[in-house]
């Protein structure tokens, strides 16, 4: 199964902005999506952007304009690039990816959005 390695999480004041990366270990050729999810404390986890191999991509609406979603396919890696962002962004941030039969989950990692 495909590992998924993120990092690029931190704390940040509001307004401001952070990558996430998400990097594969391996190139996948069946991939059917790509993408984030976040969980809050006390609250289920929830999508937060979706790209297909088509370049087709959604946003929660919560998310919309401020955060953008992309890939690289020669790296291998997937891309969250966050701006603008407020307190209620506070979450541990999961790329997912789902690959043929299979889908695989980063580790998580913490944005944390305070003054």
């Amino acid at each position: 199964q495909v590992q998924l390695v993120e990092s690029g999480g931190g704390v940040v004041q509001p307004g401001g902005s952070l990558r996430l990366s998400c990097a594969a270990t391996r190139n996948m050729f069946d991939i059917y999506s790509e993408a984030w999810y976040r969980q809050a404390p006390g609250r289920v986890r929830e999508l937060v952007a979706a790209i297909t191999p088509g370049d087709n991509i959604n946003y929660a609406d919560a998310v919309k304009g401020r955060l953008t979603i992309s890939r690289d396919i020669a790296k291998n890696t997937l891309y969250l690039q966050m701006s603008a962002l407020k307190p209620e962004d506070t979450a541990v941030y999961y790329c997912h990816y789902h690959y043929g039969p299979n889908v695989s989950w980063g580790q998580g990692t913490q944005v944390t959005v305070s003054s």
